[in-house]
């Protein structure tokens, strides 16, 4: 196959992720429908659990892909539901280091739960080397797109 041909296959793979991603989204909502979590609200659970320490909003909407603007939005809404909480930031003035609440913590405990019996269901089907392949392949697209 030459270059060329890459391209239609290529923007065939993007719009399938558009369509995956919203689907995986309204999942998302569904799952965390019984704790009040929107997908969002998850994500950012996610991202904050995930960096082992507390971040600052622009890290959040780094690692996110979203921009500071819409994570602050959120993480202001979770602090007032007692999600997420502020401290200061030694770093910096102005801002603020966000860390999960206890609250935060254990709705992300459970929803990490479900979500692994969700992905074990909806992988069952799906063999172990296409799963690695295509991790990968996302991978690849990924860093070609943050260069």
């Amino acid at each position: 196959m030459n270059e060329s041909q890459k391209g239609p296959i290529f923007t065939d793979i993007v719009l399938e992720v558009f369509k995956v991603g919203g689907l995986l989204v309204s999942e998302g909502d569904e799952m965390g429908s019984e704790f009040g979590i929107t997908s969002a609200r998850w994500k950012v659970l996610g991202a904050i659990f995930l960096a082992g320490e507390a971040q600052t909003v622009s890290q959040i909407a780094r690692s996110m892909g979203l921009t500071r603007q819409a994570v602050q939005r959120l993480v202001d809404t979770m602090h007032k539901d007692n999600l997420v909480l502020f401290r200061s930031n030694p770093e910096h003035k102005r801002a603020k280091l966000v860390e999960l609440s206890d609250h935060g913590k254990a709705i992300y405990s459970k929803l990490d739960q479900k979500q692994t019996e969700w992905a074990t269901y909806n992988s069952n089907d799906i063999g172990h080397k296409d799963l690695k392949v295509a991790l990968s392949v996302l991978k690849r697209i990924a860093e070609k797109l943050e260069s």
